[in-house]
């Protein structure tokens, strides 16, 4: 390769959507990317509604940012990424990261509070916090759009298809037992709500999951997840259950 076409080769044209109203977020992204790897970045803003369809017109593209090295056509961001061996999330595609992601929240959070209040991260209270923050927060991310949430509960729970209101009662106990748990208040209230709907729950996952063996996406932290029923879902419950049961101590 020439010293002419080596320089050509890390040259970029990009046209992106930049108006006074809206300014194209993946076009910021391929900017970025593309700077970020060392490439001399010609930038293209299309400013107004007539220079965007004039290129999408010109090019025979429906969509911007479109992004051209060495003056070949590479696509919009997501081409751009494949072009550059960098991973794609594949729409549709399931994944544990949001209940992973979630779950090392709560539980960064239950240190910090344990490290706080006793001088110690590694405390029975911390195990207790990450638990009962774990509900507050699954049941936030259910009651974002409880309809939804409802909708994918209702595939395999079991008391929620013999009653269906169950469903969306489901995450207002989750977030009312949780609540109650993080300050150890009602223990007679909090604790026999968790050991119900988290044996349900338990029973549900495990014979949808393990004895149907049929796949299918966690109603867990919302109806919009692609977080695959499974193990983490069957701990979520079990962790409740054990919760509650840690808990049921100070009763008697």
């Amino acid at each position: 390769m020439t010293h002419h076409e080596l320089i050509s080769a890390r040259t970029a044209r990009i046209y992106r959507m930049v108006k006074p109203g809206h300014v194209c977020p993946y076009g910021l992204k391929a900017l970025h990317l593309l700077k970020s790897k060392g490439y001399q970045v010609e930038d293209h803003p299309l400013t107004t509604a007539e220079q965007t369809d004039a290129f999408k017109a010109e090019h025979g593209v429906r969509t911007t940012p479109q992004i051209f090295i060495g003056g070949a056509r590479i696509g919009g961001y997501e081409d751009l990424r494949r072009h550059l061996g960098l991973k794609v999330r594949e729409a549709g595609k399931t994944s544990y990261r949001p209940v992973i992601a979630l779950f090392a929240m709560t539980g960064l959070a239950a240190l910090s509070l344990s490290t706080f209040v006793y001088g110690n991260p590694l405390t029975i209270r911390a195990a207790e916090w990450f638990i009962s923050l774990s509900m507050v927060v699954l049941a936030l991310l259910k009651l974002q759009d409880v309809e939804k949430f409802s909708s994918m509960f209702l595939n395999y729970d079991l008391l929620a298809k013999r009653w269906v209101p169950y469903a969306t009662l489901y995450p207002f106990l989750e977030g009312f037992a949780g609540l109650l748990m993080v300050g150890h208040l009602l223990n007679w209230l909090s604790v026999p709500i968790a050991l119900f709907i988290g044996t349900i729950g338990a029973i549900s996952v495990f014979k949808a999951v393990y004895v149907e063996k049929r796949e299918l996406k966690c109603a867990c932290v919302g109806g919009s997840s692609n977080v695959p029923l499974g193990f983490i879902s069957l701990t979520e419950n079990l962790m409740m259950v054990g919760m509650a049961l840690w808990m049921a101590r100070m009763l008697f």
